[in-house]
């Protein structure tokens, strides 16, 4: 594969096994995985980087995963997809995750058959505005 062509996620997740995971999944479908532990993190991250996709944890130090994402969607990164990657599944999460501006929502435990083509989807639909 062209390592030009591969598509940079941006993973903001906390939980180190859950990074680990993620990371290598994506890595084996030829993605190219940037991890944050935190929203400073994260930003840091940024300065160097212009992710296809931000997965974002919603349970994060520091700042959580809401307040993240508006910050991003409204002030630095209005045209890159975020997905919320989260255990929170219960009634309204879903729907608060795209309130905040998540463009998406992926369960937790993540499938890992299904994860590299619902990232693929997320960067194929930015790609197609």
């Amino acid at each position: 594969m062209d390592i030009s062509a591969q598509p940079i996620i941006l993973y903001v997740e906390d939980n180190l096994d859950n990074r680990t995971l993620v990371r290598r999944i994506l890595e084996a479908e030829g993605f190219k995985v940037i991890e944050a532990s935190s929203g400073p993190e994260a930003f840091q991250q940024l300065e160097k980087i212009t992710p296809d996709l931000i997965l974002m944890d919603i349970n994060l130090p520091e700042i959580d995963g809401y307040t993240l994402t508006t910050t991003l969607k409204s002030k630095l990164l209005p045209h890159i997809p975020i997905v919320a990657l989260t255990a929170n599944v219960m009634k309204g999460d879903r729907e608060k995750t795209l309130q905040a501006g998540c463009d998406g929502y992926i369960q937790k435990p993540i499938d890992v058959d299904a994860l590299p083509n619902q990232v693929r989807s997320f960067i194929s639909s930015k790609t197609k505005d």
